[in-house]
Parts: C-alpha cells; structure tokens; sequence
C-alpha cells in the first residue's frame, strides 16, 4: 500500500512517517520509507538545489524539478516496492505540488495536472494523511528548527495561501474532482508526536485493521 504524509510546514509529516515506519518494522513489516523531493541519487541533488537557500529559481522550473525527482522516484522506488507487497510511506507527493507550486506559486493547476500525469504515471496514494495545523502553529515549529531552506523561508503571506489550500483539499468537493489524489484523510496535528501518533494510528487501522492492529 501507498500512505503518503501531508501537510503544511511544521505540520510533523516527517516526524510522524518515521513514527510509524518504526512502529511497523517491529511488527515484522516490509517497509520503504523516502521523502520528496529525494529518495533517489537524481532525487536526492534535485532537493539540494531546490531548498538552497541561494538558488535563484523561476516557478515553473521549480515546479518541473519537483516532477523530475518525483518521476525518478515513482519508477526506481516507489513501483518496484509495491510490486514487492512493502508498504510504502511517502513524505509528500503531489498534493504538496497543487498546494505550493499551484495555489502558492500560481501556476494554473491544469498544467500541473498534466506534469503530474506524466511524472506518476498513474500512480495514486492508498491514502493520503493530511495532517493539519494552524499556520502560525506551524510556522513556530519552524523557527524553532533554526537554519529555514529555501521553501521555509517564502513569505507569511504564501504560507498562508499554501496552508488555506491543503484545507480546501480536505473537501469531498475538491477530492471528487481530483481522483488522481485518492482518498485524502484530515488528521489534527496538535498536541504531543505520540497524541499525534495514536491519530494516525486509528485512522489506518479502521482501513487496515490485519496491518494496523489495536495494540493490547
């Protein structure tokens, strides 16, 4: 199965994926975990670049590097893990794509469609675990990290037109318009990592109850 994690800045994608990565593992379970953009060698000089805070780059060729690593990464990683049965956890995908290069860079979302199209060929997440988190919230976790990428470091102003529209993509409206996306599940990202942990928990074992068992 395909779980990807979204969100926006400071939401805990990354620290929730490693929770339940580990938390798998333990039980046995074939897992491949990699973020985005990365996961790959390309993948891997495409995110340096793109989060360098001293690359000088045009939108539209930010939002096609993002397509080229995650094209690298869906046909050297991510097909060949499914295909061995591993349950395959994704730290962003292309929700991040219509929420930062669309809605906060504003490139028109039928272009982006159609490059997503091609980088994915198809392939569509399981689920989608947005994890959702006041921007101001976020953006304090943020700070906290020190050193901001280049991403980190856009205005208050596109953050909050990115956090707006990871919101507006938890719809039904919005998701039934966007089949490519698959099911996309609001998770609240407030509190403790492992208040956190036990949400994302319960919300794959109701689809997954043989893979995600209630502990006792």
């Amino acid at each position: 199965m395909l779980i990807v994690y979204e969100g926006a800045e400071g939401a805990g994608k990354s620290t929730q994926l490693r929770l339940m990565s580990e938390w798998l593992v333990a039980r046995g379970r074939d897992v491949v975990a990699v973020r985005e953009p990365g996961g790959t060698i390309l993948g891997d000089e495409i995110r340096r670049i793109l989060l360098d805070p001293g690359s000088d780059i045009a939108s539209n060729a930010e939002a096609l590097l993002f397509m080229s690593s995650r094209a690298q990464l869906v046909e050297r990683v991510l097909r060949p893990a499914l295909v061995k049965q591993a349950i395959v956890l994704v730290d962003r995908f292309f929700l991040s794509t219509y929420a930062y290069q669309g809605v906060g860079r504003g490139i028109p979302e039928t272009e982006l469609v159609a490059a997503n199209r091609m980088a994915t060929r198809g392939l569509t997440p399981d689920i989608t675990v947005l994890l959702d988190l006041p921007t101001v919230e976020g953006m304090s976790r943020v700070a906290r990290r020190g050193a901001h990428d280049r991403i980190e470091s856009a205005t208050n102003e596109f953050h909050a037109r990115v956090s707006a529209a990871f919101r507006e993509f938890a719809s039904p409206e919005w998701q039934q318009r966007h089949p490519e996306c698959g099911p996309i599940a609001v998770v609240d990202a407030r509190g403790s990592e492992n208040e956190v942990f036990q949400r994302v928990h319960e919300l794959l074992r109701e689809r997954w109850p043989a893979f995600f068992p209630l502990e006792t």
